[in-house]
């Protein structure tokens, strides 16, 4: 009865996601709710420390709409402060563990938080001399900063537009943008996915292997949450200890980024290990080859939902890869309340099956970039004819007979060579098809002869023969068109890739800048 109750809740156009928490430790105070490493929490532990934070948050000077900078590795502490900032009427602001002293120092000045939760190794990398000003916080001492047992904080009534969370882009330079995220578009994007999963009688166990901070991983912690489910915390993804994880806490439920679906299918024990509990597996933020797809699909139990979209909205395209086993060379088709439109240079409308640049909106639009009116309406396209914001995704992409969506590359990664447009994606196939060739990345770099020329990189499987990369440079060459045909190739050890996998091709072209190469 009480599922049907919360599947009503979670159905409304609108809740206050603190308040669902509220109701589940009210039901089912016992449950196991949150644990890591170190730490386990049910759900009547859980509500009673969110509130506890909460509280000091208040009475330490958090006001409504201010932000509460998180800074570490991810651990049920990080969790905690997480929802007890909502709870509180702040701004959860999780900051990024790669980025550099001066990119930190300028997210937390950008976020207007003052206070700072940060973990000892974090702390001791930064120095004392980090964000001064602020309140600081050892997530470690937690327990001890936290109000007095049993005291609850204020009431907050959070409005549609209220600012739930920033997240940082990780971009490789510059101060990240922040993207915020509204108490509105939260509930949208989440509590549809926790009554579905409470519909299906699904026993919610979520494991987290992609750090808090990236919104990646909001998928895995807040529509578990809000499930009333429980979320296991990995602090660093290793391949055996995600495995031991799954299979002992019989997850049904994970998020994982491509580079860790490819992780576990080469890790050597990955057989030995019951998953068959897995009911649903979600992948995004990185390309995800049709090929990896199709191992995972065979190798691992439970249903396979591929996410394209963007921290900061725009179109949400779902391809459910065990529905479509012919479509996995797409990312599927926008999902209900999103649009999408692909358009030329000069924005307007192309032909189904003609590349062009994706434009999508969605009912899980950000509200901003953080002090950055500018940059929101870059990354913006308005709708001449209605005046609605739509987002420019970056990617180019062609849409087939059926609606679902291929990804061609991004923008910014084309390649005009000679006046003709090349899409690395294509030659990346190319050269995927050869023996010997476990990755594939193509960038463009500068040629006096065609303005830029296609150069590609591959890593190379362990068994590859001595030459195997020129062997694919030759091969490949032969299939491709005069204009497509790649200027090198050069075999590397490892792909350069972000916290989350994301494959950072400016790495691999400052490299090839650094050695004076010509073209």
């Amino acid at each position: 009865m009480e599922n049907d109750d919360m599947i009503t809740v979670l159905g409304q156009d609108y809740g206050n996601f603190s308040d669902v928490l509220s109701r589940w430790a009210q039901a089912q105070p016992d449950a196991l709710a949150l644990r890591d490493d170190h730490v386990t929490l049910s759900w009547q532990e859980l509500h009673d420390k969110v509130e506890r934070i909460a509280a000091r948050l208040v009475e330490t000077g958090l006001g409504r709409g201010q932000s509460v900078a998180i800074l570490g590795t991810s651990c049920a502490a990080y969790a905690l402060v997480f929802l007890a900032t909502v709870r509180a009427g702040g701004v959860a602001a999780p900051l990024t563990t790669s980025a550099s002293s001066d990119q930190l120092q300028a997210m937390v000045a950008d976020s207007g938080a003052r206070h700072l939760f940060i973990d000892a190794a974090k702390a001791a990398e930064l120095g004392a001399d980090f964000a001064p000003g602020l309140d600081r916080i050892a997530l470690e001492d937690l327990a001890g900063w936290m109000a007095a047992p049993g005291t609850a904080a204020p009431q907050f009534f959070p409005e549609k537009p209220d600012p739930f969370n920033i997240i940082y882009s990780s971009g490789t330079t510059g101060v990240p943008k922040g993207i915020v995220h509204s108490h509105g578009m939260r509930w949208r994007q989440f509590a549809p996915t926790a009554a579905s999963y409470l519909k299906a009688g699904l026993e919610v166990r979520s494991l987290a292997s992609t750090p808090l901070y990236s919104n990646t991983t909001m998928v895995a912690f807040l529509s578990c949450m809000l499930a009333g489910g429980t979320l296991t915390i990995m602090g660093k993804f290793d391949c055996a200890r995600w495995l031991d994880l799954a299979q002992d806490h019989r997850a049904t439920i994970t998020m994982l980024v491509p580079v860790q679906y490819q992780r576990l299918m080469d890790h050597p024990g990955f057989d030995d290990y019951d998953l068959s509990t897995l009911a649903l597996k979600y992948c995004t933020s990185a390309p995800f080859s049709a090929e990896l797809k199709r191992e995972v699909l065979a190798r691992m139990p439970g249903g396979l939902i591929e996410i394209y979209s963007m921290t900061e909205g725009g179109v949400v395209c779902l391809l459910a890869c065990h529905e479509f086993p012919d479509k996995l060379h797409t990312v599927g088709r926008p999902a209900p309340g999103s649009e999408l439109k692909v358009v030329d240079d000069q924005d307007n409308p192309v032909p189904i099956g003609t590349p062009g640049q994706l434009i999508g909106r969605s009912q899980t639009m950000m509200s901003g970039y953080k002090n950055r009116p500018d940059k929101t309406s870059e990354a913006q396209w308005t709708d001449p004819d209605t005046g609605e914001a739509w987002m420019r995704m970056g990617d180019i992409g062609r849409l087939d007979a059926d609606g679902f969506v291929e990804l061609v590359g991004r923008a910014k990664d084309m390649i005009i060579s000679g006046g003709f447009n090349i899409y690395p994606v294509d030659l990346e196939a190319e050269l995927l098809k050869e023996p010997g060739v476990k990755e594939a990345a193509v960038i463009g770099m500068p040629s006096r002869r065609w303005g830029e020329t296609p150069v590609g990189f591959v890593v190379l499987a362990d068994d590859a023969t001595i030459d195997a990369d020129q062997q694919a440079l030759g091969a490949v060459n032969a299939r491709l068109g005069k204009t497509q045909r790649l200027a090198a190739l050069y075999p590397i050890d490892e792909m350069p890739r972000s916290h989350i996998g994301k494959l950072l091709k400016t790495q691999l072209r400052e490299g090839l800048e650094a050695q004076g190469a010509n073209f």
